[in-house]
């Protein structure tokens, strides 16, 4: 009996996050997310994986309140979060993870909102 490579996928990406909040833990300051880097910020959003990664997969309950809470936080953390190194690292598709907000159907959303090369729609 062999691990499926979705469950292998995921391991990997637990372990990155790992030790990103690791290195993360020892930085300090204010930044887009207040005194939390986005890199450990971007752990939250762990339920939104897979809709990050697939453009037709419908974000679960947990991800969309993840978003809503970082986005209310502040619309710069949430765009910080998003281009994190975390987020890249998991193979977390920017353009993709851009729409999440409007997926979860997020009706104060910043439209139009630059994000770094992406525009929030």
């Amino acid at each position: 009996m062999g691990v499926s490579p979705h469950l292998l996928r995921l391991g990997v990406v637990v372990v990155v996050l790992a030790l990103v909040v690791v290195a993360a833990a020892a930085a300090d300051g204010a930044g887009e997310c207040g005194a939390t880097p986005p890199d450990k910020m971007a752990l939250k959003l762990a339920p939104c994986a897979k809709a990050a990664q697939d453009p037709g997969a419908r974000p679960p309950a947990a991800c969309c309140a993840a978003v809503r809470t970082i986005g209310k936080q502040s619309p710069k953390c949430l765009c910080a979060v998003m281009l994190s190194s975390t987020t890249r690292n998991a193979g977390i598709k920017p353009e993709v993870a851009i729409t999440i907000p409007k997926r979860c159907n997020i009706a104060d959303r910043p439209v139009g909102y630059k994000c770094g090369d992406y525009t929030l729609p």
